[in-house]
């Protein structure tokens, strides 16, 4: 029997919280919805269900973590776009400065792009082609 109804959260260690801020919060739009003087930043994704929100929270890391060459297991994460707003993430982030790849998924119809955020996470953006 499966219990899980949705997904909560992706935690990611951050070397500049101020950079990862900018790339989440400002340039893809998720709203902050923890206190600016909290350590972590837990930005508001979407709704989800059940009353707890789909969010991305922003861990700054100790200096071992930072300061070590990347070993992370995460691969990517990828965030669903509408297929009218496609072309225009794609152009918001070149205008700051990012280098959209292209990709093909391997089981769905549709438009692809990816980026790697400040941190070298790899960001999947996605919608229905």
């Amino acid at each position: 029997m499966a219990y899980i109804s949705g997904l909560a959260e992706i935690v990611l260690w951050t070397a500049d919280k101020a950079r990862a801020l900018a790339f989440y919060q400002d340039l893809l739009g998720f709203e902050l919805i923890s206190p600016p003087t909290l350590p972590n930043a837990f930005l508001k994704v979407g709704d989800g269900n059940a009353g707890v929100p789909q969010m991305i929270v922003l861990v700054p890391a100790p200096p071992e973590i930072a300061s070590a060459p990347r070993q992370g297991q995460l691969h990517h994460l990828a965030f669903q776009l509408a297929p009218e707003e496609f072309d225009a993430q794609h152009a918001a982030l070149v205008d700051a400065g990012y280098s959209p790849r292209g990709g093909k998924h391997p089981v769905l119809a549709s438009r692809t792009l990816y980026v790697d955020d400040p941190d070298g996470n790899e960001v999947e953006f996605i919608c229905r082609a």
